[in-house]
């Protein structure tokens, strides 16, 4: 029912009603109610010709009588209609939002009286004030107007009228409207609100003194991020949050962990002690305000909050999809399927928010199936300058937050220098996220005092913003660094009005001066370096050493067969596509890819392929209780259609996915990704941070397509266990392997990972077997350690390739794989290789000749002493299997050695293995392509030959020069 406040005119939200009796008052004015006529006839003739309901045009030839031509009363009453929608949609244009500027800004075009056919005469008139939320009555025009103007023109701003559902338009102006954006607080919280603004600052001013010239990137200028966020964070509890998971830039990060997350001061003066350390080479480490934390934190109406502060590097954004992906493995493991209790919380700088591509990328998973986590609170800590680029450089929109309109996310713009409309603000954008699980953005308008950072002279590029900054601090008495004015200004409105007293707000100082003393001192006394944190709740039990002891990874045949089953377990009436369907009429599959053919090949103990090994490792580690996550673009089928893992009614296009339902298994998820490559690949990462007990794993579409995620393998997936101490055991599935597809669809560019290789980081893998990589995949698992997965996978050998059922009952996973097939003793050439090269290898040697096409011709030629050579695979290229292949290669003492490869030479794992089998004593000559500056030719024939030229070689060739 609608309430004491309810106005039909506050149906100006909601466009299904009034565009429903707009098309009725079209047909006829008078068959809807009075008020309403006034407003279409208001809103469809501005003056100017604009339409603002329903269609172009009038039904009936109906022509209503120019507004001038309407009573007083009548006519202010329209354009009150108006005014109160272009306040609404355009008041924060007039907002004071900006703390440096020199006055407050103009009246736009759009408010002013004459656009609505108003003069100063009419202000007078009374209107329905009902309208407004928080006014009843007939009031007159200019209370109206003033009401509206202290709403969305003070110091807070907001943009919400470009939401297009009515509910959540409905509901901010509810809270808005009624208290004109200056809800007042209560003296303890307006205390708190105070207390930690000044903390902020005494904090900064604290590391200014004892660590002068220190890189901190403080917070001078946007200290009301503090007092914003414990706002936010003290009354999440209200509104049924429990965890926050935080990602943020440099600006501020120091204050936020001591102040917010309350990291131990002491760990922080030590690291800007920074002193030797001798174990040093354990780990790199990072700098101090690119660490993460985590904490529980106890709110003022006593319940706890977890935060988790995620580590980032310089590239600032790249941590949001981490961000994501952490917060949804987070709501999983706590059965929070509504995503209340676990929200993200992303601080961005204004630069980086409008510039960086991972923003879109991230904002568009937001209502994704595989991705939302429920909406995220977003704080912009606006500087209004990059590095030392100005906005009007640094964007095309009129703010640096727009970018979030597209995910319908509501705006507040706030002034950094009201701390109280900070903390408001806060608390109405946990409020929002809550109720409508959707996104919502906080412009925070403030400065920064210093430049980039503290080394860094602002005035050398922006003179006139550095003397603006400069005006706002002062030098106390005694005091050796500078103090805002407007926080002593605020702290002396609240000892004026009785909220406070000056010896309170002393001896709140004094303590906070004495609690750093303390901690300053004891680190003076005893400097040392603080440990990285060991893995505990989740990770306990975990190391970060690496182990090449081979693990037990097969699995019963019962459970295989159990699985196979599974693949044809569909519901009853279940339409497959005529390819995966069962045996026809002579007994034949109609596809490779039939699931009803890998289920037989599964209950003979016949082969797999690729796909069908795929299938027994997911569901065998779903049997046995892990989770298995799967993302990336066509995952669901596979770009080369191996997997499968839905299939397709091949009449209603109803999705069923059997590894789902597998009867006693975990969660089973495979998602089609939207076409990103580094804010999906991000979120997996940051997914399998927080859960090590579940297969991640992200799917390039090909393998190429990595390069569109190098951030995240650069600064994240190689390097995080160096710099943060923290593991995962996500795996990445790149195809890869020149089938004569051109340049771009060849190569994952293997040399860029094992580039990266270094302390035991990840493991790089190319694998020629469906065997080895069931094993790899149930590897991940059964070991008291986890590193990323790189793993080449194939193209062509997908299905050509196969291993027998024995393989995945009674094998394992083997880093190198020896030849069987000759007798070493009479063994004179050794070649050495990894991935798909080798079945070109084998086939060529097995058939004893090489085919070479040239244009429409092909020259073939025997390998006379092809029986006296043996094929060695490296299957792990890192970490790299140095014992195992020292054993295998001893055993040729007459062999020449031979790496063979199918990329260019300055491509793929030569330049990686060759110093490495050199150290061994096992030096080798090199057979392949030359260097190339592209992976590969663009011509299928030219491949061809390129590739049988490259085979025969490794027969024949003895010396080294690339071949072609």
């Amino acid at each position: 029912m609608p309430g004491p406040n309810y106005s039909e005119l506050n149906d100006a939200y909601n466009l299904d009603y009034l565009e429903g009796q707009y098309a009725v008052w079209l047909q006829n004015p008078n068959a809807v109610e009075e008020r309403l006529r006034y407003l279409y006839h208001g809103a469809t003739f501005f003056g100017s010709g604009e339409v603002a309901f329903g269609r172009n045009g009038h039904a009936g030839g109906y022509q209503p009588a120019p507004l001038s031509a309407l009573p007083v009363d009548t006519r202010v009453q329209v354009a009150a209609v108006r005014l109160i929608t272009a306040y609404r949609d355009l008041g924060h244009l007039v907002a004071r939002t900006n703390p440096l500027a020199d006055a407050a800004p103009e009246l736009p075009r759009a408010l002013t009286l004459d656009r609505f056919g108003l003069t100063d005469a009419d202000l007078g008139v009374g209107v329905d004030a009902s309208m407004l939320f928080g006014l009843n009555g007939r009031l007159p025009l200019r209370d109206v107007l003033a009401a509206l103007q202290e709403t969305y023109c003070g110091t807070v701003g907001v943009e919400y009228m470009h939401l297009q559902d009515f509910a959540p338009r409905h509901w901010l102006a509810t809270r808005m409207e009624p208290t004109r954006n200056r809800r007042e607080l209560p003296v303890e919280q307006r205390r708190r609100v105070l207390l930690w603004l000044r903390r902020a600052e005494r904090f900064e001013n604290y590391l200014q003194t004892k660590f002068l010239g220190k890189k901190r990137f403080g917070l001078e200028g946007g200290d009301a991020l503090i007092p914003m966020m414990d706002a936010l964070i003290d009354h999440a509890p209200a509104v049924g949050v429990k965890e926050f998971v935080i990602g943020m830039a440099h600006r501020g990060r120091l204050n936020v962990l001591t102040n917010i997350l309350r990291k131990p001061v002491e760990e922080l003066f030590a690291e800007f002690k920074d002193p030797f350390r001798a174990d040093a080479e354990e780990n790199d480490g990072d700098v101090k305000y690119h660490l993460g934390y985590s904490s529980n934190i106890t709110t003022s109406s006593g319940a706890n909050v977890h935060l988790t502060l995620t580590p980032n590097p310089s590239h600032l954004e790249a941590v949001n999809p981490l961000v994501q992906g952490r917060t949804r493995a987070k709501q999983r493991a706590h059965a929070d399927a509504d995503r209340a209790a676990g929200v993200p919380l992303t601080i961005h700088g204004d630069a980086a928010m409008a510039g960086q591509g991972v923003v879109f990328e991230t904002l568009s998973m937001a209502n994704l199936q595989g991705y939302r986590t429920g909406g995220t609170v977003h704080i912009v800590v606006n500087n209004q300058i990059g590095f030392t680029t100005p906005p009007r450089d640094a964007r095309s929109t009129q703010y640096c937050t727009d970018i979030a309109k597209f995910v319908q996310a509501p705006i507040f713009h706030v002034n950094g220098e009201d701390p109280e409309a900070c903390a408001r603000v806060a608390e109405l954008a946990i409020e929002f996220r809550q109720e409508f699980k959707a996104d919502v953005v906080i412009d925070l308008l403030c400065y920064r005092k210093m430049g980039h950072n503290e080394q860094d002279d602002a005035s050398v590029t922006q003179p006139v913003m550095a003397r603006k900054i400069a005006a706002k601090y002062f030098r106390p008495e005694s005091s050796t660094v500078t103090v805002s004015t407007f926080i002593q200004a605020h702290a002396d409105a609240l000892i004026a009005a009785g909220v406070t007293t000056a010896a309170q707000v002393q001896a709140d100082d004094d303590a906070y001066r004495a609690e750093m003393d303390q901690a300053f001192s004891a680190v003076e006394t005893d400097p040392h370096k603080v440990p990285m944190s060991a893995f505990a709740a989740r990770w306990r039990g975990m190391t970060t050493d690496y182990s090449h002891a081979p693990v037990p990874t097969g699995v019963s045949y019962e459970n295989l067969r159990k699985v196979g089953e599974q693949l044809v377990a569909v519901p009853a009436g279940f339409q497959f596509h005529p390819k995966l369907q069962d045996k026809d009429a002579k007994g034949k599959y109609p596809g490779g890819d039939s699931p009803f053919k890998r289920a037989e090949d599964i209950r003979t103990r016949g082969t797999v392929d690729w796909g069908t090994a795929e299938a027994l490792a997911f569901g065998s580690l779903l049997l046995e209780g892990h989770p298995i996550r799967l993302s990336g673009q066509d995952s669901r089928r596979a770009t080369f259609s191996q997997r499968h893992a839905y299939y397709y009614d091949y009449d209603t296009g109803a999705p069923f996915c059997p590894l789902a339902h597998l009867p006693d298994g975990a969660a089973f998820d495979v998602f089609d990704s939207f076409l990103s490559e580094a804010a999906v690949l991000g979120f997996e990462y940051g997914y399998s941070l927080d859960d090590p007990n579940a297969l991640v794993l992200w799917e390039a579409q090909y393998g190429d397509f990595v390069n569109g995620a190098q951030v995240i393998l650069d600064q994240f997936i190689t390097s995080a266990e160096s710099k943060w101490n923290r593991s995962c055991g996500l795996v990445l599935l790149l195809p890869h392997g020149l089938e004569g597809n051109g340049p771009e669809h060849s190569s994952a560019r293997l040399e860029r990972f094992l580039q990266c290789c270094a302390e035991d980081n990840i493991q790089v893998g190319h694998f020629t077997t469906p065997a080895q990589y069931f094993h790899a995949l149930r590897r991940q698992l059964k070991r008291n350690f986890r590193k990323p997965l790189i793993l080449m996978t194939p193209k062509g050998t997908l299905r050509t390739v196969t291993s027998p059922l024995s393989d995945l009952i009674d094998g394992r996973f083997h880093e190198v794989f020896d030849d069987t097939t000759v007798n070493p003793a009479e063994v004179n050439r050794l070649l050495l290789c990894t991935g798909k090269v080798y079945h070109d290898l084998a086939a060529a040697r097995a058939a004893g000749q090489v085919s070479i096409p040239d244009g429409k011709k092909a020259t073939v030629k025997p390998l006379p002493d092809a029986g006296r050579t043996a094929i060695i695979r490296l299957e792990q290229l890192y970490p790299w299997p140095a014992d195992q292949l020292k054993a295998v290669l001893s055993r040729y003492p007459n062999a020449a050695r031979y790496w063979v490869q199918e990329e260019a030479e300055n491509n793929g794992a030569w330049q990686f293995v060759d110093r490495r089998l050199q150290r061994l004593g096992f030096g080798a000559e090199y057979i392949g392509r030359d260097e190339g500056s592209s992976p590969a030719c663009g011509s299928e024939s030219q491949h061809k030959h390129e590739q049988a030229t490259v085979v025969f070689a490794a027969f024949t060739h003895d010396g080294y020069r690339p071949v072609v």
